[in-house]
């Protein structure tokens, strides 16, 4: 009933509010002084507010305040004089238009706050595509480089490898030994590309899921920077469902890049806690800390760590360590991501 209301046409919601407010009028008459049904006449108003335009509206505020004297003279009231009567007219227009203006205002400030909540959930909305598509576009790039650059780069030194041999077997060691590094930075060039491929699409969901891709980030960690990065992990952990998993890497990822970058840590823990209720991810590092003025806990990273823990309704927070560095943390609930 209420949706055949609120979509039908403003003039057809017009003629039922007249209908209504002659309604009102009829039975104020039949009831007679004896009982007071000015409260009622607002009724239509009310009823034009939501459903029709502001010159509707006081349309009937004015129709109101008419048929309220017609009604009162009819049952045969009268007045001291003429301008008692006056007086008594004006207070009852006033007071219909009054409700008209209120009801107005009213439903302009629910309209405006319908459209901020809407403009809001609209720009989470996009948000959240913006992040779905880079995270598909980083996949993908990932996978290209694991099956396109890895494998012909491998391809590469296998032939190093075969040259090698060859010249070798021709007492050409010179030109053997420089096939030879050619062959390891070759190898390297394979590693390298295989982390970055990895960076880019850290967790399988398989049954190793979060907790293998975190102490795969923290061997890359320790491998490639001048970092000891450890990781532990404790309970039962399901973070690894609706792309909760993805998230917590990513805020790991941004953590240990804020710590070595601008903490100048040389020490980082990760730790990975679960129960049935909630995932906890915390990043610890004995770095210099974010200054004083805390412009780095501004940034832009953090910015994005932040949403990606909103996103998953989780509580993300940056503390200053016991022993200084910095402690980056996040819990999240379990259940389905918004």
């Amino acid at each position: 009933m209420f949706r055949f209301l609120i979509r039908q046409s403003a003039t057809l919601a017009f003629i039922e509010a007249l209908a209504l407010l002659f309604a009102i009028s009829w039975l104020d008459l039949a009831t007679g002084h004896q009982v007071s049904l000015v409260l009622f006449y607002t009724a239509p108003i009310v009823f034009a507010v939501w459903l029709c335009d502001n010159k509707s509206v006081f349309v009937i505020a004015g129709l109101a305040g008419v048929l309220w004297s017609w009604a009162d003279l009819a049952m045969g009231n009268s007045y001291s004089n003429e301008t008692v009567q006056a007086c008594e007219l004006a207070i009852r227009f006033a007071f219909f238009f009054l409700v008209g203006l209120a009801g107005i205002a009213m439903r302009e400030q629910q309209r405006a706050s319908n459209a901020r909540i809407s403009l809001l959930e609209h720009t989470q909305r996009l948000e959240k595509q913006i992040i779905e598509v880079s995270e598909y576009e980083q996949q993908r790039i990932g996978r290209d480089l694991h099956d396109g650059l890895c494998q012909f780069l491998a391809a590469i030194g296998c032939a190093a490898t075969s040259l090698k041999i060859d010249l070798k077997e021709q007492r050409l060691d010179k030109l053997a030994a420089n096939a030879s590094e050619i062959e390891k930075l070759l190898s390297e060039s394979v590693k390298q590309a295989r982390d970055l491929s990895h960076g880019l699409v850290p967790v399988q969901l398989n049954e190793a899921g979060l907790p293998a891709a975190l102490q795969e980030l923290a061997a890359a960690t320790s491998r490639l920077l001048p970092v000891e990065c450890t990781f532990e992990s404790a309970g039962q952990n399901g973070a690894s469902q609706n792309g909760k998993a993805t998230h917590l890497y990513r805020i790991a990822q941004e953590a240990i890049h804020n710590a070595t970058q601008h903490g100048k840590a040389r020490k980082i823990d990760i730790r990975l806690s679960a129960n049935a209720s909630a995932t906890s991810l915390s990043i610890a590092d004995d770095g210099i800390g974010f200054p004083r003025n805390g412009n780095e806990t501004n940034g832009v990273g953090v910015s994005i760590m932040r949403y990606r823990a909103n996103l998953m309704d989780g509580e993300f927070a940056i503390e200053a360590g016991v022993n200084g560095g910095t402690i980056v943390s996040c819990t999240v609930p379990t259940g389905a991501e918004r």
